[in-house]
């Protein structure tokens, strides 16, 4: 096993429920440690870059409008495994298949209401940690 860092986001959906807190619980119930976080509103540029890999999807303003429709707080979290350690945490992207106990099971709205981000490999990660974290800004 590695020590790896991945990136999340804790969406408007469960930023409006004031649902952060029980997010976190459930991070660190998994094991992984949260080494940085903010609350931010996410500006139109911000989120057309994030999502940029679904530009020509027809869901991609849907998407972007969301979520910049409320604050958002976006993290890096560290662990062993970490990418595939969150992905199980977070659950299916639909949260009537997510496995119970999950961040998705327990808190999604829907499918595109589904209250969290996670990275799915190294390289991903890396990218998205570094559009929203400076390297001063996360502390190990």
């Amino acid at each position: 096993m590695a020590l790896q860092r991945t990136f999340s986001i804790i969406k408007p959906d469960a930023t409006e429920r004031n649902l952060t807190g029980a997010v976190n619980a459930k991070i660190e119930e998994a094991g992984l440690r949260i080494i940085a976080q903010k609350r931010i509103q996410m500006t139109r540029g911000q989120a057309e870059t994030f999502y940029a890999v679904h530009k020509e999807r027809p869901f991609f303003g849907e998407l972007v409008d969301f979520m910049i429709s409320a604050p958002v707080v976006v993290q890096v979290l560290e662990g062993e495994d970490a990418i595939v350690k969150y992905r199980d945490v977070m659950g299916a992207t639909n949260p009537e298949q997510a496995a119970e106990g999950t961040i998705r099971k327990a808190f999604a709205k829907s499918i595109g209401e589904n209250s969290v981000h996670g990275s799915d490999a190294a390289e991903t990660a890396a990218l998205e940690i570094a559009q929203f974290f400076s390297g001063n800004e996360i502390v190990g």
